[in-house]
């Protein structure tokens, strides 16, 4: 595929905020089937996600499963995912993503049209859905993250609410979810959105994982 067609296939992706795929309508019920039965999946505190948007559900990366364990507790929304660029590669993946209305992001170099489209979820009332590890991780938890994350949570003003992942999905082995509280940023705000309030924020964050970790070590 030349580049010039992959920006074609990237750019089809510029639905409604609001608005709820057929895809991820069909979609919702059947995985939430296959997590309480095959995969199961135990949520805790859930109902923090049971607010009004906007808002950003913040997640860890093990799985390639890790997007549709995170969107579960969010019933009333559909989740704007953010995904690195790479995957929209190959014309089938592409398709599916856009249809899902994933959001394809620049890892490596600023973004700012995918810095503009998130903007845009938070702006309309939407759930934008983040990995702010920026790939999959096998060692670490929330260590080395991607600093694009901090810049729209900071501008987006809205709730960012962590999830953490305990493990891997498996065939009828019992997954535990923790929903934490939303992290604090409005002090951070207030000193100025910069690289300063971004690193700190990126530092919350990891922390804010670290705790979960800690107060849940049986997971």
């Amino acid at each position: 595929m030349s580049e010039n067609q992959n920006k074609t296939v990237i750019k089809a992706a510029q639905p409604s905020a609001t608005k709820r795929s057929l895809v991820y309508t069909v979609a919702y019920p059947i995985a939430k089937l296959l997590l309480s039965t095959f995969l199961p999946v135990k949520y805790h505190n859930a109902e923090r996600l049971d607010i009004e948007a906007p808002f950003i559900l913040m997640g860890n990366h093990q799985s390639m499963m890790d997007p549709v364990i995170a969107a579960m507790p969010v019933k009333r929304y559909q989740i704007r995912y953010i995904g690195k660029k790479e995957l929209w590669k190959v014309p089938i993946v592409a398709a599916i993503f856009n249809s899902m209305h994933m959001i394809p992001v620049d890892r490596h170099n600023t973004d700012m049209e995918a810095m503009r489209a998130c903007m845009r979820v938070t702006r309309e009332g939407g759930v934008l859905g983040i990995f702010p590890e920026g790939t999959r991780h096998k060692n670490g938890l929330m260590e080395d993250l991607e600093s694009g994350v901090a810049m729209i949570a900071l501008r987006s003003k809205v709730p960012l609410i962590p999830v953490y992942i305990t493990g891997k999905v498996r065939l009828f082995r019992r997954l535990h979810v923790y929903v934490g509280e939303p992290i604090v940023m409005d002090d951070l705000r207030e000193m100025g959105i910069n690289t300063e309030t971004c690193g700190l924020l990126l530092g919350r964050i990891t922390q804010t994982y670290a705790a979960l970790k800690e107060a849940h070590p049986e997971a």
